[in-house]
């Protein structure tokens, strides 16, 4: 059955971009050019725990709670350090917003494989396009670095909507910026209980991006799986 499909909208980290290396790598870098040693491995398990707990406590970067994304990323940039064992804070105050800012640049972000040639041809066939993702306000200036922003009528943050996936109002909201009706619609993620699941609660269509061998997780449609981003046009051709 065809599709009738006038909406697209896009998850980001791991569907349209991806980190060039760990975060600890990346940290652990930025703390040697400020004359710090830190183990790459470890500052990157400081960094997945308190980006956990951060989260738990904290949900959708402290929206609702008075806490601005800045702050909330701040905190735990400083907080993983700590854990790491850097105690100055002067030092960490410097290195916390030097990599807050940094996560904005191409830099540290790279193209999932198949991705502009994708978000081009959609275009050229007409779909309207957006953004749906976790993330915080930076993700409108990750996307003009690498060249993606134009190719979206909408960029939608959980931290702009008040809402993280799987919450179906940020799909709601999506729906109402596109111009769309669920049915209408399509989102590409590639997390299954944030977008494929979430977006089919909605009541919109719905791809898992799932790289060829990665067999773990819950049984999909195999006409709903992307084993990369090119797969998407033989799925949506109108």
């Amino acid at each position: 059955a065809m599709l009738r499909l006038r909406l697209l909208t896009w998850d980001v980290k791991d569907t349209l971009l991806r980190l060039r290396q760990p975060v600890g790598q990346g940290y652990a870098a930025e703390a040697r050019a400020q004359g710090l040693q830190v183990q790459p491995e470890a500052l990157g398990r400081s960094f997945r725990e308190v980006y956990g707990a951060q989260s738990r406590r904290f949900p959708n970067y402290g929206h609702g709670q008075g806490l601005s994304s800045q702050q909330w990323w701040l905190d735990v940039i400083k907080q993983s350090f700590r854990l790491s064992g850097v105690q100055d804070e002067a030092a960490l105050t410097k290195l916390a917003e030097k990599l807050y800012r940094d996560y904005c640049s191409s830099n540290n972000w790279e193209l999932l494989p198949g991705a502009a040639e994708t978000l081009s041809r959609c275009r050229q066939l007409g779909f309207r396009m957006g953004v749906v993702s976790n993330f915080d306000r930076r993700l409108e200036a990750i996307l003009s670095h690498c060249d993606l922003r134009h190719h979206f009528e909408f960029v939608l943050t959980s931290e702009a909507a008040g809402f993280a996936k799987p919450d179906g109002r940020i799909f709601e909201q999506a729906l109402r910026l596109g111009g769309a009706r669920p049915e209408q619609a399509a989102h590409i993620g590639d997390d299954y209980s944030r977008d494929y699941r979430a977006a089919r609660a909605a009541g919109m269509h719905s791809f898992l991006l799932r790289a060829a061998g990665h067999a773990e997780g819950p049984e999909v449609p195999p006409e709903h799986v992307l084993p990369t981003l090119s797969h998407l046009l033989a799925r949506i051709e109108k």
